[in-house]
């Protein structure tokens, strides 16, 4: 079965066609730019090793859905013969609110409480449905399963996603911690699990989800007891443009001296923060940051630079240690995503000083595990407990779900 993964953002639409005989991925590409006035659409033939990026207007995500087609069906650097190979789609979806604990076949209904989830992820709702009803419009006899962020979190205890709000606020407004890179947590867990032995039941791991936006778990028996993140992906450590948690009073204190509107308040701490305003703008991108503290004390953004690694480094350690707490002990680590697998400096640096715990690194290992694609284990041999990177793979968990909720559908 071909099936079409797609992950529609504000801007932009994230796609790969999997072969599930053996989930061989056929192609992948991005549209990026959507509504300016020029984007462009960059697609890869993985069985051929093509690629091809042509630039041009792509006004809606009706548009880019449209591109996606002719380049999966073109002669030149397609995949596929006709469209209707295609057999199912599933979509990503950052949010699905208290309405989702699972992926689900996308009907009128699923739509509608779809929409309800706008108000907790409004850059990403809306771009979700675009991207669904662009699918609908072009593919319109194939189904659609949209696969939910925040459904693995749903196993978490009220002690974990409850706030220390009046009670009315949850009630009317459904306002608790939902967490974020469920599908990424889920994937990298499952791993893990397989590694210790294949029973879910009795293991004990904290999953280490680090990129630009970055949330870490504590996944007891193969489900979330805590995770990082929280009412909206702000919540946890400090990530490339958003700050993290802080006191909630900074947020009214801020708005009165700066004169704040709430949506401008709720920009900065999303867009001007975390690495981006640490560094007084200097950048987000962990690699930039990392190549200063490598030059030394003589770059003028050194110091700037080294405090927010260093301020990331200490905020890993804690949830580490916190979330060994209420596990009641630890099996092992899993680093995952665009930091957590390509910089071994920061998980160095997260993981020496921790011998209370019985980590500890293998050098040569954790160098090692820069840009591939294969898991590695980086603790020592006489680490007591198991480090590893594992690299993520959402789309793969997309598919997977994607086609069970397929094929339940012909029985």
């Amino acid at each position: 079965m071909k099936i079409l993964v797609v992950n529609a953002g504000s801007s932009s639409l994230k796609y790969q066609l999997f072969e599930t005989d053996n989930y061989t991925v056929l192609a992948k590409g991005v549209c990026e730019r959507i509504g300016d006035p020029m984007g462009d659409i960059d697609h890869k033939n993985l069985i051929k090793g093509t690629r091809r990026k042509t630039e041009l207007e792509i006004k809606t995500h009706n548009d880019a859905v449209a591109l996606v087609i002719d380049a999966l069906t073109n002669k030149e650097d397609g995949v596929i013969n006709n469209i209707k190979e295609v057999k199912a789609i599933g979509h990503r979806i950052v949010h699905g609110g208290p309405w989702f604990s699972e992926s689900a076949l996308v009907t009128d209904e699923v739509i509608k409480a779809l929409e309800q989830c706008h108000d907790f992820a409004p850059l990403h709702t809306g771009a979700h449905l675009q991207g669904i009803y662009g699918c609908q419009k072009y593919m319109p006899d194939v189904p659609n399963v949209v696969v939910f962020d925040t459904a693995f979190h749903q196993t978490m205890p009220p002690e974990s996603y409850m706030y220390g709000l009046s009670y009315d606020m949850y009630e009317k407004y459904h306002i608790r911690r939902y967490g974020a890179h469920g599908t990424s947590h889920r994937y990298v867990s499952g791993k893990m699990i397989e590694l210790l032995g294949g029973k879910a039941e009795g293991t004990k791991i904290v999953t280490c989800h680090i990129g630009n936006g970055s949330s870490i778990s504590a996944v007891k028996d193969g489900k979330i007891l805590d995770t990082s993140m929280g009412f909206t992906p702000l919540a946890g450590v400090l990530m490339g443009t958003r700050c993290g948690d802080i006191d909630p009073a900074i947020v009214p204190y801020i708005m009165k001296k700066e004169n704040m509107t709430p949506n401008e308040v709720d920009n900065y701490m999303n867009k001007k923060c975390g690495y981006i305003g640490l560094t007084s703008g200097y950048s987000s991108d962990s690699r930039d940051l990392e190549d200063v503290i490598a030059e030394g004390p003589s770059n003028p953004h050194y110091e700037q630079c080294n405090l927010a690694v260093d301020m990331l480094k200490h905020q890993i350690k804690k949830y580490i240690g916190a979330y060994t707490a209420i596990m009641n002990g630890l099996d092992a680590v899993v680093f995952t995503a665009g930091l957590g697998e390509n910089n071994p400096r920061l998980r160095w640096i997260v993981c020496e000083d921790m011998e209370y715990f019985g980590i500890k690194l293998d050098e040569k290992q954790n160098l090692k595990a820069f840009r591939q694609p294969d898991i590695i284990k980086i603790s020592a041999e006489d680490s007591k407990i198991p480090v590893y990177v594992i690299p993520t793979d959402e789309e793969y968990v997309i598919c997977r779900d994607t086609e069970t909720i397929v094929n339940g559908l012909a029985k």
